[in-house]
């Protein structure tokens, strides 16, 4: 049944084999061709597969089929941002949010098409669009805070972009990256989702780009195609002169002369270590700064000491952490829950 295939699908998209659930989807579609819904499933697989041309042919099926499905006219909207086709996506974005009326994720992404509309239509940089009072209330930044912060630092050949989002399931977590373009989207169940889609300051090598989910943050290192210093994270449209990074040929040539006495060089790995140093002594508060104290504890410690840890924290069910193998090693480590409170032991 095409209801089968679809939840077969679904299960395959969510263990990252696209191809597969694509596949899976054209089975079903063929058992049931008049259902909009199909096509739907089949334009989000698209997305992720980075097919974005075969994304907005069946957004348009699905759109054809059902005029009422608003999720066909979002994944449209994307794919054609995705394609450069801003005006097209505003459009079709615009109709799907008359169907799910607040949906700030439509909202969001109508701006997003404003400014880069503004751009290229009038030429205009991101201060003469603000001038406009117009399109000032589509690309106002709202003042309450992003639920994510993030920070960024760079070498010559990537730029690492770190968002912290502490205890975030890597299944919740979708990126894509564009020649251009970064889009990061956190949706964890039960809380409003995160969309980040910055338009780079400059192109990167997708193949090359990676990530990672941790416990307290996502890290995305971003393959710069070309050794420039970007002067930010973001597109600008200011004029400036792109430094060329430092980079050894190894070949004994000689150096490039520079306007003034001594030349300019960046030390890279220096800065890192910078980075991670402050990083490390971030100044943090109530269960934040103890955890951070147990994990530079535990990251700094020798292999003894790291078994203690393990040992003594499962055994006692989260109440006793030692650093003492000799004294843990040989005998189980008892529960030690604080005064006035009682432990218990949970079945599953």
């Amino acid at each position: 049944m095409a209801s089968d295939l679809v939840e077969k699908a679904k299960e395959e998209s969510m263990n990252g084999h696209s191809e597969l659930a694509a596949e899976l989807l054209t089975q079903a579609i063929s058992l049931n061709p008049d259902n909009g819904e199909l096509y739907v499933e089949r334009a989000q697989v698209n997305i992720n597969l980075n097919n974005f041309a075969g994304a907005v042919s069946d957004a348009n099926k699905a759109i054809e089929l059902n005029r009422n499905l608003p999720k066909a006219y979002l994944l449209k909207g994307v794919a054609c941002m995705k394609l450069g086709q801003y005006q097209t996506a505003k459009t079709d974005l615009e109709k799907g949010t008359s169907l799910a009326p607040g949906e700030s994720e439509f909202i969001n992404l109508i701006k997003e098409c404003d400014i880069y509309v503004a751009e290229e239509t009038c030429d205009m940089s991101i201060e003469e669009v603000q001038s406009n009072e117009d399109l000032t209330k589509q690309v106002t930044v709202p003042s309450s805070k992003p639920k994510y912060r993030y920070e960024f630092y760079q070498k010559p050949d990537e730029l690492v972009v770190t968002i912290f989002a502490k205890g975030v399931p890597q299944d919740c977590v979708v990126l894509d990256f564009g020649e251009q373009m970064l889009s990061v989207r956190i949706n964890v169940p039960g809380e409003d989702a995160y969309n980040f889609q910055p338009r780079l300051f400059g192109k990167i090598i997708r193949s090359k780009c990676r990530y990672d989910v941790l416990s307290t943050k996502i890290e995305i290192r971003l393959a710069k195609a070309e050794p420039i210093t970007w002067k930010s994270l973001e597109y600008t449209k200011d004029i400036t002169i792109l430094q060329k990074a430092c980079v050894s040929s190894g070949n004994g040539g000689r150096r490039p002369t520079y306007p003034s006495s001594k030349p300019m060089r960046v030390d890279w790995d220096k800065l890192e270590a910078q980075v991670k140093k402050e990083e490390k002594e971030e100044k943090l508060d109530g269960d934040a700064a103890l955890n951070k104290f147990f994990r530079d504890l535990y990251q700094d410690a020798d292999d003894d000491t790291r078994r203690a840890m393990r040992k003594s924290f499962v055994e006692s069910h989260g109440t006793v952490l030692s650093t003492n193998w000799k004294e843990v090693g040989s005998k189980t480590v008892e529960g030690s829950p604080p005064d006035g409170m009682e432990l218990k032991k949970w079945e599953y």
